[in-house]
């Protein structure tokens, strides 16, 4: 390795380094902001290095600068057009296609690679090596898979889980032969068996998602995540370049963290997720009940009354606040509350929402104070002191159920809410969460429930607090 090359190396070292402060900085929400400038100021200098390389090596013709440069302003355009226009409310799916380019784009840095070492080396056996098969499997699984992913979160596939008729026994027929054909190429160059290690690891992603309902979308989203980082490190193997081997490294291994960081949240195996045929979707069903249970429906003057005389006020937001938009209305309900000196926090699980940190990310862009969001454990001890519980939108993550057995969500950790003194719960109706299951929190004698629209709700309550202390 010459002086140019070792020194090309380190300033991907450095863009790493970048990578690596900013995401410590991202652990928490008052420094999460400069994380961000950080990591992207690393790209940036990883960006211009690889430029820099690709004119010092000559490598690149005249038509491939013209392909690179139409890509990377195409590539800009749609990530600035993204970062504008997409709501709050479909980060998820725009999370599951950067994951799905991710992949994509390590898988066909694999594919590139493996083509040139065979036309060099005239299909000389023995070239291809174990990162350029895991490059391509690993990112193909992670495209399709991420695809269908944010077709599932947009309503544009069921959020149900589709069980295919033997659809397991396919999965398993489809690894044999994706790893068959993998363990052929590594002794023999064959371009029909890398066509379908392809194909093979295309089609499990697609069966792999289906399966899994919506219930597990935030674990999913958190695995594939990871599934981009490990491509993109096999990608840096492939290549030889520091910097994506440790910038995919960090992918992989916080995303696989947060995987069971989240499937802990929900008191399942990582395995039995994957497995599928968990959660419904989100259903909209009559407001009304079956059986002895009953149901205590509340006005906006009635709710501004428990509100107003409050000295402890909890707000447990869930993905119901995320789809009306309602966050700025919340934020400006807690400002005329705490102007009345009544104590304002929010309850935040790490499930509610359909990615993670989806909460968090919603209500710090309506200006929602940080050490006002609290994380389960933080919040729970504190549900017995708190005079109201103001439930918007949030389902699953607040059902009582979970604490017995024979539910479908039965030890999955829940938000104490039916510990507080009174509960107050905004919904649109008495729908299912993604569970499926009915909310044994709606009947509780401690709960009323107002059914309107998160952002409507919420704005008639702030009206009727404002009227009552005006």
């Amino acid at each position: 390795m010459n002086t140019f090359t070792t020194n090309i190396q380190l300033v991907y070292v450095l863009a790493a380094a970048c990578f690596v402060v900013g995401l410590h900085l991202m652990n928490s929400p008052a420094t999460a902001r400069r994380g961000n400038q950080v990591s992207t100021a690393g790209m940036a200098i990883a960006v211009v290095i690889t430029l820099v390389l690709l004119i010092h090596q000559g490598s690149v013709t005249g038509v491939g600068w013209t392909v690179l440069i139409v890509g990377a302003l195409l590539g800009s355009l749609a990530g600035l057009w993204s970062a504008r226009r997409v709501q709050m409310t479909a980060m998820p799916q725009l999370v599951s296609m950067f994951n799905a380019v991710g992949g994509g784009a390590a898988a066909l840095v694999a594919v590139n690679d493996y083509i040139e070492m065979e036309s060099a080396h005239s299909g000389v056996l023995g070239t291809t090596t174990v990162f350029t098969l895991l490059d391509v499997i690993i990112g193909s699984v992670t495209f399709s898979g991420s695809i269908i992913a944010a077709g599932k979160l947009q309503g544009l596939i069921t959020g149900s889980p589709v069980m295919l008729k033997g659809g397991r026994a396919i999965n398993v027929g489809l690894i044999a032969i994706t790893l068959g054909s993998a363990a052929f190429m590594l002794t023999t160059a064959s371009l029909p068996a890398l066509l379908v290690v392809v194909l093979g690891s295309l089609a499990f992603g697609v069966l792999m998602v289906l399966p899994i309902g919506g219930a597990d979308m935030p674990v999913v989203i958190s695995l594939l995540n990871s599934c981009t980082g490990i491509a993109v490190a096999m990608a840096g193997f492939v290549i030889s370049n520091w910097g994506l081997i440790i910038a995919g490294a960090l992918v992989g291994a916080s995303g696989g963290i947060l995987t069971k960081l989240m499937a802990d949240a929900m008191n399942r195996s990582l395995g039995n997720i994957i497995v599928g045929g968990f959660g419904t979707g989100d259903s909209l069903v009559a407001a009304a009940v079956t059986g002895d249970a009953q149901i205590r429906a509340i006005a906006a003057d009635d709710a501004a009354i428990q509100l107003a005389y409050a000295s402890k006020v909890i707000i447990v937001p869930g993905y119901g606040l995320a789809a009306a938009q309602a966050q700025h209305g919340v934020a400006e309900l807690a400002a005329v509350l705490e102007s009345r000196g009544v104590e304002v926090s929010y309850a935040i699980h790490p499930v509610a929402g359909r990615m993670p940190g989806h909460m968090n990310v919603l209500l710090a862009e309506a200006n929602v104070p940080y050490p006002q969001l609290k994380a389960m454990d933080e919040i729970n001890p504190e549900f017995p002191r708190a005079d109201v519980a103001l439930v918007i939108g949030a389902n699953d993550v607040t059902n009582p159920a979970a604490r017995r057995p024979g539910t479908a969500i039965s030890g999955m950790p829940i938000l104490d809410v039916d510990q507080a003194k009174s509960i107050i719960v905004v919904k649109r109706s008495m729908g299912h969460g993604y569970a499926g299951i009915d909310n044994e929190l709606y009947t509780n004698p401690k709960t009323s429930m107002y059914f309107a629209d998160a952002k409507r709700a919420v704005a008639e309550m702030t009206s009727a607090v404002k009227t009552l202390v005006g």
